[in-house]
């Protein structure tokens, strides 16, 4: 296995990880940034004001996005195991 060749797994493997990440670290941060408006508007300091909402907009995001999240990972292992014998050579 050549340098290249790693280097060519690692940035997939991050490249599959970001792009499974993204959707829920967006609707987490933008889920945040409402709720601190919010509670600077009304001068609430709850911690778990800000938790609550960030964690059913990310199950809900889950729920959306979870069929492409899985087919995406499916498919970033299928075509891992099936170039295993090509990597070994």
């Amino acid at each position: 296995m050549t340098p290249e060749t790693v280097t060519t797994l690692a940035h997939q493997a991050m490249y599959v990880s970001m792009v499974l990440a993204a959707p829920l670290l967006l609707v987490a941060l933008v889920v945040g940034l409402l709720v601190s408006l919010f509670q600077a508007a009304t001068q609430i300091n709850e911690t778990t004001l800000s938790f609550i909402p960030k964690l059913i907009a990310i199950l809900i995001t889950l729920v959306i996005a979870g069929p492409w999240m899985l087919t995406t990972m499916l498919d970033y292992m299928r075509h891992m195991l099936t170039s295993v014998p090509s990597l070994a050579s």
